[in-house]
């Protein structure tokens, strides 16, 4: 099991106009852009102007992408993501996304009681 369990491990957003945002946030917050191939286009990792650590991404909505829901999306470390979604349906949540792959791990979209969406993501141990 990891040390980060519960801990914030990624924000990103999935949106129709990428670019346009990818922008935005380059000139409002200094983050500065780093493609990521997803085959026939690319999303954007965003990172610090100093170091270049990607802190955030920028998804198009269309692709592996495509069911995602828009705006920010938090991704909690868990433990076991099947377990955790299991976890979800029976505390009165909802799954999105079921349990997939991703790089280094594996992720599930769920939608809590309130109506307010989280990522959980597993990484490989």
């Amino acid at each position: 099991m990891t040390d980060d369990v519960g801990k914030i491990g990624w924000i990103d957003m999935t949106v129709a106009n990428a670019t346009e945002v990818r922008d935005f946030y380059a000139a409002v917050v200094g983050l500065m852009p780093e493609d990521v191939n997803m085959g026939d286009y690319s999303d954007y990792n965003m990172t610090m102007p100093a170091s270049g650590t990607p802190v955030c991404g920028v998804c198009h909505s269309r692709g592996s992408n495509a069911e995602l829901p828009g705006g920010w999306l938090i991704y909690f470390v868990v433990a076991d993501v099947e377990a955790s979604a299991a976890a979800c349906a029976a505390n009165g949540g909802r799954i999105v996304v079921e349990p997939r792959g991703l790089a280094g791990g594996c992720f599930c979209v769920i939608e809590d009681p309130g109506g307010a969406t989280a990522a959980l993501y597993q990484p490989d141990d």
